[in-house]
C-alpha cells in the first residue's frame, strides 16, 4: 500500500503526518528540525512513501536537499497554495497542518515550486546581505539629517564621499552634538566599507559569468540585476515559454472574472521582489538615462504616449524580464534594432 508523508516544519520541532492511500492517518509525531532526524522517521521498511510534502520557507531548502540526498520523493509547495487548503481548517495547529497536507500530497492537490540550486542560494546571500549594508547606511544618514534639522542644522544636497565632512562642519561648534554624531558616523562608515567589499564581489561573479556578461549587454541592466536574474531564474529551462517568466515575478495584471463580469487590475506583485523591483529600476533607466535608441526604447515610448510613463515602466520592466530569458536560453547578445532580431521578441 502507498504512503503518503507532511512535513509541518517550525525552528525547533516538526510536525510529521504519514496516511495511506486510502486517506487513514498511520502515523503522527514530533521531531527535531533536522534532516537526519526526519529520515530517520519517515525511512521506516514499513511505509511505502509515494510522495513527501513539504511548504517552502525559510528552512525548506536546507530540508529538502537533506531529504533527496537520502534519495526520499520529496516535494516543495507553495506556501499561498497550501494556506488556502488548510484555511478551510477552523482550528490552525501544527498538526492539523499536517494532517491537511499530508491529504493534499495524497489527492494530487498541490503546486510544486523550484528549490534552487546551491550556487544560486549563495549568490542570493550575497545580494542580500548586501542590499542590506546599502539600506543600513542609508538609514542612518537618513537619521543624522533628522537628528541635526531638529537643531537647525540643514546638511543639504551632499554626495556619499562628502558627507561625513558635511557633519563634522555643521556641528564643529557644538561639542555636545559632535559627541553624538562621531557614533554615527564611525557606523555608517563601517556599513560602506563592507558594502564596497560585498559589492566589488558582486563585480567579480559577473566579471566571470558568460550569462550574466551577456545579459548586460541589455541597456538599462547592470551587473547586480544580471546576477540577481540568474539567482531568481536558477535553471532558464524549468519555463517552457521566455513569456511566463512575466507572470511568476509578478509582472502581469491580476483577472477576476465571474459571469458576465471581467475586471483586469493592477500587477499582481507574487513572486520575488527583489528581482521585481530591480527590473522596475532598470526599466525606468532605460527609458529616461539611456540616449542610445533601441527598438525595445521606441516600444516602450509608443506606450507611455499611449497609456502613460507609469504603466510603460511596468510594461517594460517584464519585458527585459522575458528578453533576459531568451538571451540566456538562446545564448544571443541584446539586438538594437528589430531588422537583426532572430524571432519576435
Amino acid at each position: 500500500m502507498k504512503h503518503y508523508c507532511a512535513l509541518d516544519v517550525s525552528v525547533k520541532e516538526t510536525a510529521v503526518c504519514i496516511v495511506d492511500e486510502t486517506g487513514k492517518i498511520c502515523r503522527e509525531t514530533k521531531v527535531a528540525t533536522h534532516p537526519e532526524d526526519l529520515i530517520s522517521v519517515i525511512k521506516d521498511p514499513k511505509w511505502q512513501i509515494e510522495r513527501i510534502g513539504l511548504e517552502a520557507g525559510p528552512l525548506s531548502q536546507w530540508l529538502y536537499d537533506g531529504l533527496a540526498k537520502a534519495g526520499l520523493p520529496v516535494i516543495c509547495i507553495e506556501t499561498r497554495h497550501a494556506k488556502a487548503f488548510l484555511k478551510a481548517q477552523p482550528n490552525k495547529t501544527d498538526r492539523n497542518d499536517a494532517r491537511g497536507m499530508a491529504q493534499m500530497m495524497r489527492v494530487n492537490l498541490y503546486r510544486p515550486v523550484h528549490v534552487k540550486t546551491l550556487t544560486s542560494q549563495k549568490h542570493r546571500a550575497l545580494l542580500t546581505a548586501r542590499k542590506l549594508l546599502q539600506e543600513k547606511a542609508i538609514a542612518i544618514a537618513n537619521d543624522i539629517r533628522g537628528l541635526l534639522r531638529n537643531f537647525g542644522l540643514k546638511v543639504g544636497l551632499v554626495g556619499k564621499i562628502k558627507f561625513e565632512e558635511r557633519i563634522n562642519e555643521l556641528v564643529e561648534d557644538r561639542p555636545d552634538l559632535h559627541e553624538i554624531m562621531q557614533p554615527l558616523l564611525a557606523a555608517r562608515k563601517l556599513l560602506r566599507n563592507e558594502f564596497t567589499k560585498l559589492h566589488k564581489k558582486v563585480l567579480d561573479l559577473v566579471r566571470e559569468d558568460e550569462v550574466c556578461r551577456r545579459l548586460t549587454t541589455i541597456p538599462g541592466v547592470g551587473p547586480v540585476v544580471a546576477l540577481t536574474y540568474t539567482a531568481t531564474i536558477d535553471i532558464p529551462a524549468r519555463f517552457a515559454h521566455s513569456k511566463a517568466v512575466g507572470s511568476v515575478l509578478g509582472l502581469t495584471p491580476k483577472l477576476n472574472e465571474s459571469g458576465e463580469s471581467k475586471r483586469v487590475g493592477r500587477v499582481s506583485c507574487c513572486g520575488d521582489a527583489m528581482m521585481r523591483s530591480l527590473l522596475y529600476e532598470a526599466a525606468q533607466v532605460l527609458l529616461v538615462n539611456v540616449k542610445k535608441w533601441s527598438w525595445l526604447k521606441a516600444w516602450a515610448m509608443n506606450i507611455a504616449r499611449r497609456r502613460g510613463r507609469q504603466k510603460a515602466v511596468v510594461a517594460l520592466a517584464r519585458r527585459l524580464a522575458v528578453i533576459m530569458h531568451r538571451m540566456w536560453s538562446d545564448g544571443t547578445e541584446f539586438c538594437w534594432t528589430r531588422e537583426s532580431l532572430p524571432v519576435a521578441a
